[in-house]
């Protein structure tokens, strides 16, 4: 994300000289035309015609350079989100499928590691700590095979710290717009999770 910063950074650079170059350029060439073409009657008309008609060129290619690059990041952003939210979905319902068989296997750990190196390609930083925590709990409760039901709660709360992570990694940003704070989003979904437990 840096590199691609940098790169828009110096393409607007590259631009802003060209633009002023032209700017520069045409003056210029507007002033030196304007008295070459003095003595012929409506050339000086021609002149600032064809200059305006080159610099509207100029300005519209550069105009519409500029919103396919912004459409491009755009595009960008929605496929990580959604890649990001099909793998997060993903993590949950196979957790899910192991708190109703109350039980985990062989397939269920090589799903999880399989998961794992997903979240690693694109996850958050916090989202990937959280997984961490998660794992940990998950390898010592189902050790046996089997998982009680106080295990079941330590995972899903492990879950839920997991729920804040993945939540804010996908909509922190509008959260913070909207003048939500990541402390009440944690509270409010570990206190759901809590309120459940039998």
């Amino acid at each position: 994300m840096n590199s691609q910063f940098k790169r828009l950074k110096g393409e607007n650079l590259i631009l802003m000289v060209l633009t002023l170059l032209l700017i520069a350029g045409g003056y210029i060439f507007l002033r030196f035309a304007y008295h070459v073409a003095d003595s012929m009657p409506f050339s000086q008309e021609v002149v600032l015609v064809i200059l305006g008609t080159l610099i509207t060129i100029f300005i519209t290619a550069l105009l519409l350079n500029k919103q396919t690059s912004v459409e491009l990041q755009k595009e960008e952003n929605i496929k990580l989100l959604e890649l990001k939210t099909d793998s997060y979905l993903e993590l949950i319902n196979h957790l899910e499928q192991i708190m109703l068989d109350a039980r985990a296997d062989r397939s269920d750990r090589v799903r999880l590691r399989i998961l794992a190196s997903k979240l690693a390609i694109f996850a958050s930083s916090d989202v990937l700590e959280q997984f961490e925590q998660l794992i940990r709990v998950f390898s010592e409760i189902a050790e046996d095979q089997t998982i009680l039901d106080q295990e079941g709660n330590q995972l899903m709360r492990q879950l839920a710290l997991l729920t804040v992570e993945m939540r804010n990694d996908i909509v922190g940003e509008l959260d913070d717009r909207a003048g939500v704070t990541r402390k009440w989003v944690s509270s409010q979904i570990v206190n759901n999770n809590e309120v459940l437990v039998s």
